[in-house]
C-alpha cells in the first residue's frame, strides 16, 4: 500500500482524492499546513505529495522549498485553481513532477500516480522511537529555564523598541535595522519600498509597480542613495519580484547577470532579501557582512525573511492608514469650505461634526465657539435624522420652513452612512441648503415673466381688437350721412361680419388657453374632424377658392376628445396651411394608425402646405404664444392648438425645415382600443 500525503487548507481536495483511489492501493494522510516537525519524524513514510495552491504569489514556492528540504526525493504533484505561468515554471524548477488545475479527474490522477510509484519501492511507515528517560536535577532545570526566560525577555525588549514608530515608515525602518546591527553587527543595511497607494486608490495595492525607492539605510552613502533607485522589471527587483527568494551577491544569478552586479557593488551590498506582506512584494532590504567581513549563514538569512514579514505587513497597514487620514483630511477640508451646511450625526444623536454653515444656518446663543449639539437643528428636520437613522432610508429634497422671524426655508438632504453589510447605519450626513433667497428671487422672476406675458398679451389683444374695431368705427361715422344708401349699407354688414368673426377667433382661442382638461368626450371620426376643421378655417379665410386634399391608409380612425376644442385645433393648422402661399391655397392632410413598443394605437395626422415651408426660426417658434410672421393676428393659433392637443394627451410636431419643401405639421393622438369582433361575425369595414 501506498501512503500519500496530502497539504490543503480546504478537506474538499481530500475527498475528491479518496473517491478517485482505489482505498486497498493508496493511504491518503490529510494535513491543513506544513507541519516541520511531523515531516521531520514521519517524512520517509509518504511515497507522495499532494499540494494544494494557487500559483499566483510566491507563498507556494515557498512551501515546496519547505518540502523538499524534508522530503528530498518524493515525488509531488500540485493542485491550482488559479496559475500564473512564472510561478509555475518556478515549480517545475524545484522539482514538482505535476501542476495539474482543478477539479480532480480520477483516470489522469491514476495514471500519474502509477508513472511516478512504478520505480519507488514500497516503504513502511518509519517508527518512531520512544524518547529515552532523561535525568535532570531540579536546580540544573531551573537554572535553564531562566536563562531561556532571560534570552526570550532581552529579545522582546529589543524587538520592542520597533512598537513606537508604528505609524511612521522610516523610524520604524531605522529602529528595525538597529536591532539587526545590535544582534548580527551588520555593517551596512538599506531598505528599499514600492511607492505607496494614492488617496484616492481603491485596491490599497502599492502605487508605482515598476520602481523601488529607498526608504531607510544604515552605512550607506546619501549621495547614492538620492540618485539609486531599483527596478521591478530587471536587475535585483525584477529577480525578487519573479522568484520570492534570498539573493546573494555570489550566486551563480548575479555573476551572469551584469546589471545585478553592478547594482550589488554601488550599494556595497551583499545580500538582498524580499520584503512581503503575506500577499505580494512591498520591498526589498540589502544587507552587507558583518562588521567582522563573515558572511551570514542561510539560517541568519532565513530567520531574517521571516522577521520582515512582519514588517512588510506593519508598512502595507502604514499605508493604509495614511491614506485614510489624506482622505479625512480632504474630507473636511471639502466639508469646511463647502457653502451648504453639512453635519454628520452619530447613532446616539450624537453631532460628529459640523462645518462653519451649519452653526451660521442655526445660530444659537450663548454656545462655544466650535460647538454644534443635536438640539441644535430644528424639530423638523432632527426627527427626519432620527428616522433615518432607525430605518437606513436617505431623506432627499425635504424642504423645511423655519417657524423663526426670519420665516427662512431650508432643502434637506440627508444620507446614512453603513459599515461593511451592516443594516443599521453607523451615521448620518445631513445636508442643508438655505433656498430663502433662491426662492424669493424664482418667485419673483415667475412674477416678472407674468407681467411681462399679461403686458405682450394687453398689447397684442388691443392691437388685434382695434383692427376689429375700426372699420366699424369708419361706418359709424359715416351713418348719419349715408345711412340709407344701399352701398353703405352692404359694406357695413360685411365689416361687422369680418369685425365679429375676428373678436370670436380671439375670444375662442383665449378660452382653450385657459383650460387645463377635456371639458366633454365623444367619440369622433378623424375625417370627420378635418373636414369640419376646413370648413371652418375657410370662414377667415380672404380667397373663396381653396382645396382640401385628404388621403388616408383606409383604415376608418376615431377618436374620444372633446369635439369642439380638437376640431378649432385642426382649424388652426389648417388655416396656417392656407395662409402659408397666396399662389394656390391647397391643403393636403394625409392620416394613418400607428402602434408604438409599448402597444398605444396612435393615428398620426399630417397637414401639408403648398407654400415654401417653414423657416428655422418659425419652426423652433411656431408653438410660442404671440409669435407670428404675419403682419396681421396675434400669433395665438399654433399655441392653442398646441395647448388642446396636450390636454387630449397627444403630441405636436414641427419637423425641420428643408429648402424648398412645403411646410408640414405633424399631430399624434391615442385611438380608442379596438373593439373587439363577436364570435362568427365578420369585422366591420
Amino acid at each position: 500500500m501506498r501512503t500519500l500525503l496530502i497539504v490543503s487548507p480546504n478537506a474538499s481536495l481530500a475527498a475528491a482524492v479518496r473517491s478517485a483511489l482505489d482505498p486497498t492501493r493508496y493511504q491518503v494522510i490529510e494535513q491543513a499546513e506544513f507541519g516541520e516537525s511531523e515531516l521531520r519524524l514521519t517524512g520517509a513514510s509518504f511515497d507522495l505529495c499532494i499540494l494544494d495552491a494557487d500559483l499566483t504569489t510566491v507563498e507556494p514556492i515557498r512551501n515546496v522549498q519547505r518540502l523538499r528540504r524534508f522530503l528530498p526525493q518524493c515525488p509531488i504533484i500540485l493542485y491550482a485553481a488559479h496559475s500564473q505561468w512564472n510561478w509555475e515554471e518556478e515549480a517545475y524548477l524545484l522539482g514538482v513532477s505535476h501542476v495539474l488545475s482543478k477539479p480532480v479527474r480520477g483516470r489522469l490522477l491514476n495514471s500519474l500516480l502509477d508513472s511516478l510509484l512504478a520505480a519507488r519501492p514500497v516503504t513502511q511507515p518509519k517508527a518512531v522511537p520512544a524518547p529515552a528517560p532523561r535525568y535532570r536535577p531540579e536546580d540544573q532545570r531551573v537554572a535553564e529555564a531562566a536563562q531561556i526566560s532571560a534570552r526570550s525577555l532581552e529579545g522582546l525588549r529589543n524587538s520592542s523598541s520597533i512598537l513606537s514608530h508604528s505609524l511612521s515608515i522610516e523610524p520604524l525602518l531605522k529602529e528595525f535595522l538597529l536591532v539587526l546591527r545590535e544582534i548580527l553587527g551588520l555593517n551596512r543595511a538599506g531598505i528599499f519600498l514600492r511607492s505607496p497607494p494614492s488617496a484616492t486608490d481603491q485596491t490599497g495595492a502599492a502605487g508605482d509597480s515598476f520602481r523601488l525607492t529607498p526608504a531607510c539605510a544604515l552605512g550607506l552613502a546619501a549621495e547614492v542613495l538620492e540618485h539609486f533607485e531599483l527596478s521591478l522589471g530587471a536587475g535585483i527587483g525584477g529577480f525578487v519580484l519573479r522568484t520570492g527568494r534570498v539573493l546573494r551577491r555570489d550566486s551563480i544569478e548575479v555573476e551572469h547577470d551584469p546589471r545585478m552586479a553592478r547594482e550589488f557593488d554601488a550599494l556595497g551590498v551583499r545580500v538582498a532579501i524580499p520584503l512581503l506582506d503575506r500577499q505580494s512584494l512591498v520591498g526589498v532590504a540589502m544587507l552587507d557582512e558583518r562588521i567582522t567581513g563573515e558572511p551570514m549563514t542561510n539560517d541568519e538569512l532565513a530567520l531574517i525573511f521571516r522577521l520582515l514579514e512582519p514588517v512588510g505587513l506593519a508598512i502595507k497597514n502604514i499605508w493604509s492608514h495614511e491614506q485614510v487620514s489624506a482622505r479625512h483630511e480632504m474630507m473636511f477640508d471639502i466639508l469646511r469650505h463647502i457653502k451648504a451646511g453639512c453635519i454628520v450625526v452619530g447613532p446616539e444623536l450624537i453631532v460628529l461634526h459640523a462645518n462653519e454653515a451649519a452653526r451660521s444656518l442655526f445660530p444659537r446663543a450663548n454656545r462655544p465657539a466650535g460647538v454644534f449639539e443635536f438640539s441644535d437643528l430644528p424639530q423638523g428636520i432632527g426627527s427626519k435624522v432620527f428616522s433615518v437613522l432607525k430605518t437606513g432610508q436617505s431623506v432627499l429634497n425635504y424642504k423645511h420652513h423655519s417657524t423663526t422671524s426670519l420665516g427662512q426655508r431650508f432643502l434637506v438632504s440627508i444620507t446614512p452612512f453603513h459599515r461593511g453589510n451592516s443594516a443599521a447605519p453607523t451615521s448620518a450626513l445631513v445636508v442643508v441648503e438655505d433656498c430663502t433667497t433662491a426662492d424669493r428671487l424664482r418667485q419673483l422672476e415667475i412674477e416678472t415673466a407674468n407681467l411681462r406675458l399679461v403686458q405682450q398679451m394687453a398689447e397684442r389683444l388691443a392691437h388685434e381688437i382695434g383692427n376689429a374695431i375700426v372699420p366699424l368705427s369708419t361706418h359709424q361715422q359715416l351713418l348719419h350721412e349715408r345711412g340709407a344708401e344701399p352701398d353703405f349699407q352692404a359694406s357695413l354688414a360685411a365689416a361687422m361680419d369680418e369685425g365679429v368673426k375676428r373678436v370670436s377667433r380671439l375670444v375662442e382661442q383665449m378660452r382653450f388657453l385657459a383650460r387645463d382638461r377635456v371639458a366633454r368626450s365623444e367619440s369622433v371620426p378623424v375625417k370627420q374632424l378635418i373636414e369640419e376643421a376646413f370648413r371652418e378655417a375657410r370662414n377667415y379665410h380672404a380667397s373663396n377658392t381653396v382645396f382640401l386634399q385628404y388621403e388616408s391608409s383606409g383604415e376608418p380612425l376615431s377618436v374620444t376628445c372633446d369635439r369642439q376644442g380638437l376640431q378649432h385645433a385642426f382649424a388652426e393648422i389648417i388655416l396656417n396651411a392656407l395662409q402659408a402661399s397666396s399662389a394656390s391655397c391647397q391643403v393636403h392632410v394625409r392620416t394613418r394608425s400607428d402602434t408604438d413598443s409599448s402597444g398605444s394605437r396612435w393615428a398620426r395626422i399630417e397637414v401639408q402646405d403648398s407654400g415654401s415651408g417653414f423657416s428655422a426660426e418659425a419652426a423652433d417658434k411656431a408653438a410660442e404664444p404671440f409669435f407670428t410672421t404675419r403682419k396681421v393676428g396675434l400669433g395665438l393659433g399654433l399655441a392653442v392648438t398646441s395647448k388642446i392637443i396636450q390636454t387630449h394627451a397627444g403630441k405636436l410636431e414641427i419637423p425641420p425645415p428643408r429648402n424648398g419643401v412645403p411646410g408640414v405639421v405633424r399631430i399624434s393622438l391615442p385611438l380608442e382600443p379596438a373593439a373587439p369582433t363577436a364570435p362568427g361575425k365578420p369585422a366591420a369595414n
